[in-house]
C-alpha cells in the first residue's frame, strides 16, 4: 500500500465528483436505469467547458451510493460532503454551479463551508 496523499495535493487536486452508474438485476431502482451514464457525461462536459476536468476536479463513476431512485442518479461531491439524489442530466449545470461557481472558480473550499462559500463571480 502506498500513501499518495501529498502527491495528489501537490498536483492541485481538490475535489471529487462521484456519479453512480450502478446497474443491478433487481426489483429496486438503480442509477444506470435512471440516467446514470448521461449524468456522468453531463458532469464531465460541464467541467471540460470550464477547462477543469482532470485538473483540480476528478470525476468517477461509482457503484451504489445508497441513494437509489427511479427518478434520477445519485451524485456525491467530496471533500465537501455533499450528496444529491434524483439527478437528471438537465440538473447538472445547476448542481455544479452551486458547488463550484458558474466558472468553476470555487474549487477546494473546505467541506464545512457549504456550497455558497468562496468568492462570488
Amino acid at each position: 500500500m502506498r500513501d499518495r496523499t501529498e502527491e495528489v495535493r501537490e498536483r492541485g487536486f481538490s475535489d471529487h465528483v462521484l456519479v453512480c452508474t450502478n446497474d443491478r438485476n433487481s426489483e429496486y431502482a438503480a442509477c444506470a436505469e435512471a440516467h446514470g451514464a448521461e449524468v456522468y457525461e453531463a458532469v464531465t462536459g460541464w467541467l471540460r467547458e470550464r477547462d477543469v476536468f482532470w485538473s483540480r476536479v476528478h470525476v468517477a463513476e461509482t457503484s451504489c451510493l445508497g441513494l437509489c431512485s427511479a427518478d434520477g442518479t445519485a451524485v456525491a461531491v467530496h471533500p465537501r460532503g455533499r450528496w444529491y439524489s434524483d439527478v437528471v442530466p438537465g440538473d447538472v449545470p445547476e448542481l455544479l454551479e452551486r458547488e463550484f461557481g458558474p466558472g468553476a472558480t470555487r474549487l477546494g473550499i473546505p467541506h464545512d463551508a457549504g456550497p455558497t462559500a468562496g468568492p462570488s463571480e
